[in-house]
């Protein structure tokens, strides 16, 4: 990974840039991501499935019908 940090910030491409400068600031992080085993793939999933929910009833009467929905839809 430091090799091809190094790479990217040799490059002329902003967004590869920025991407590089996310992966340095939070650098623990990425490398425990890449190397344990654990995983959060589960909830982010469940996660995604609330907003999705949510952006469906946009407008809609509130955060108790969301309720029922993401209960009624597990």
């Amino acid at each position: 990974m430091p090799q091809w940090l190094d790479a990217v910030r040799q490059d002329d491409l902003p967004g590869p840039h920025t991407l590089a400068a996310g992966i340095d600031r939070d650098r623990d992080a990425v490398i425990a991501g890449l190397t344990l085993p654990w995983s959060s793939g589960v909830v982010e999933g469940q996660v995604n499935r609330i907003k999705t929910l949510k952006r469906q009833m946009f407008g809609r009467v509130g955060f108790a019908l969301l309720r029922e929905r993401v209960l009624l839809h597990s």
